[in-house]
């Protein structure tokens, strides 16, 4: 802002505007301005709340987001789990099953390399 001497010494006073005039008006704002700046004001503080609320679900969303894919990611690896337990268990049966097989047709059919005592 212009002090009102900088008027005169630019050659402004020719215009109509008085050095006086000039201070006067410096010190009113127009009630529009005023007006339009409270209602900017109000309407930030009346947005806050369902801002608030908006990050609340985006990040709740979020949050329930990863526990699915987390909860999916684990039962897929439970069931690999389960997989090869399963595998082992049936491996280990039929191989029981094979040594006891063998060690009974060895005692009915000696081999030739024993020779009994």
């Amino acid at each position: 802002m212009l002090h009102p001497l900088h008027w005169t010494l630019l050659g402004l006073t020719s215009l109509g505007l008085a050095a006086s005039a000039a201070a006067q008006d410096a010190d009113i704002v127009n009630p529009q301005i005023t007006d339009a700046v409270t209602q900017a004001n109000v309407k930030v503080v009346g947005d806050a709340p369902e801002m608030a609320m908006g990050n609340l679900y985006q990040a709740t969303g979020q949050a329930l987001g990863n526990a699915a894919h987390n909860a999916t990611n684990a039962q897929q690896n439970q069931n690999v789990l389960e997989q090869a337990s399963s595998t082992q268990g049936v491996s280990t049966l039929l191989d029981v099953d094979t040594a006891a097989t063998g060690l009974d047709v060895d005692k009915i059919l000696p081999n030739e390399t024993d020779s009994p005592e």
